[in-house]
């Protein structure tokens, strides 16, 4: 288990603070495991400075891809991807 710490704007902190948003969607060019521990910092774009909220959260599962080709170029152009999560 390891601890990663993580900046998170403002609006996505609030969710997931509030149990509306229970994933995470990052560029993976960094290590993460199930069982590792994300510590997500609130961080304010406008003062370019953290608000001083924290919150841990547990890593479950880390799906991870580079090539997705169930749908086409042309119709991932045209609606992009979107992630759904469930309430177990």
């Amino acid at each position: 288990m390891v601890e990663i710490k993580k900046k998170i704007l403002s609006e996505y902190f609030q969710k997931i603070l509030d149990g509306k948003k229970t994933y995470e969607l990052r560029l993976a060019d960094w290590d993460c495991n199930e069982g590792d521990i994300l510590i997500l910092q609130e961080w304010n774009p406008k003062k370019k400075d953290f608000t001083g909220r924290t919150m841990k959260k547990e890593v479950t599962y880390v799906g991870k891809t580079k090539d997705i080709d169930f749908w086409s170029k042309e119709d991932v152009e045209k609606y992009g991807y979107q992630i759904i999560s469930f309430k177990s």
